[in-house]
């Protein structure tokens, strides 16, 4: 008898699960780098288009390379649908407007990434829908935003930049109560260190880029849920708009899950040990970091979330502080992207967060001194000595 890929631990979901060999039996998946395919008559094309008989169609709608991916990323997450896009923005983007038409109403987190936060706050109300921002961490704000047309709730857990944790299970119960779906942004986390599907949210989505991909190389995106509301939100959305993940770009994540829990494990090891050389550093006035028990939501963490994950912040003081360190820095790269191999750090208020106004990033704690750090895959004892040199001099 065959074995349940669902009964595998995740070390070998990840090297073997969605695995569809071709005919020549490769060890590593094919990339079917393929617009579209041929049908063996007319009347087979009709039954694939009208759904009776299963097969791919064109590269818009699916894909078999893209599919092995798809189905890896939903048994590691142990959801029964996955549909992954061109980028982790497109992945927000598509879930959000999948639950929502004009008219609807939406609740947010008010501390997201720049661009989750534009689409929120600029994008959607074009469309009619009606947006309330809340603190996260504030449950009875949840409930107070509730309004009789409110269809969905966001929020990412942890936070960016700031790494604040949202209580999901209590949150998912009061979308529930009121009738609408939770969509949490599981990015900093990983799939490795929370599954905000089994603590009660609807829909999960991931920027791929970040860790998934982990060496810099690629885009994507992934919504991730159960198979009936994915079906009835996001299989016609994504068909015509076409936010699509190419082939090449699938081949590269499938590669890149094979080791993400080796990776993600590892780089969390380091960011430990690089945060606790932050925090005793005598210039930083404050530092963020999951693992660490002076965490303000540490008791949530320790009930939801089985790792801490490679993402820290700290503070600074000031702009000219925080610019110092980052130009002081000789391993660390100064950069935007989180997740990857290579270890980086940027200033938010200057890059991912600038677009939102100073009085909103003040609103969410983000001062002018704060940094952002992923931590990646080199050897500790350099991280921290980089570090704590440029803390020196900031």
């Amino acid at each position: 008898m065959a074995e349940d890929p669902k009964t595998w631990d995740v070390e070998t979901r990840l090297v073997r699960g969605g695995m569809a060999r071709s005919a020549y039996g490769e060890m590593s998946e094919a990339i079917f780098l393929t617009q579209s395919f041929s049908y063996d008559s007319a009347g087979a094309a009709d039954r694939r288009f009208a759904g009776d008989e299963p097969g791919f169609i064109y590269q818009r709608f699916g894909n078999p390379t893209t599919q092995m991916f798809e189905d890896r990323l939903a048994l590691l997450e142990g959801a029964e649908a996955c549909k992954a896009t061109a980028s982790g923005m497109s992945a927000v983007h598509a879930a959000l407007c999948g639950l929502l038409r004009a008219g609807d109403h939406m609740i947010s987190a008010r501390a997201v990434f720049g661009s989750c936060r534009w689409i929120v706050a600029e994008w959607m109300p074009r469309f009619g829908v009606e947006v309330t921002f809340v603190d996260a961490t504030d449950i009875q704000a949840w409930k107070n935003a509730v309004r009789p047309n409110t269809k969905a709730f966001f929020v990412e857990s942890p936070a960016n930049p700031l790494l604040e944790v949202t209580a999901i299970g209590a949150v998912a119960e009061i979308a529930h109560a009121a009738g609408a779906k939770l969509v949490v942004d599981n990015v900093f986390a990983t799939p490795i260190f929370q599954k905000p599907l089994a603590l009660g949210a609807d829909i999960v989505v991931y920027s791929a880029t970040k860790h998934i991909d982990g060496q810099g190389r690629v885009l994507g995106g992934a919504i991730l849920g159960g198979a009936e509301l994915m079906q009835e939100a996001y299989k016609d959305l994504l068909r015509h708009t076409g936010p699509a993940l190419s082939p090449f770009n699938s081949w590269v994540l499938l590669k890149g899950l094979e080791t993400l829990d080796l990776r993600v494990r590892r780089q969390t090891e380091n960011a430990a040990k690089v945060a606790e050389a932050v925090g005793a550093h005598r210039k930083v006035g404050r530092v963020v970091y999951p693992g660490r028990p002076d965490h303000p939501q540490a008791a949530i963490i320790a009930n939801q979330m089985s790792g801490a994950g490679n993402v820290l912040a700290f503070d600074l003081g000031s702009q000219e502080a925080a610019w110092r360190f980052l130009d002081a820095l000789q391993i660390v790269d100064i950069s935007n992207n989180l997740g990857d191999a290579k270890s980086m750090a940027t200033h938010p208020s200057t890059t991912t967060h600038r677009s939102m106004t100073e009085e909103d990033r003040e609103r969410i704690g983000l001062t002018r001194g704060w940094v952002r750090m992923s931590v990646g895959l080199e050897g500790a004892r350099d991280l921290v000595r980089d570090v704590s040199r440029a803390l020196d001099q900031a």
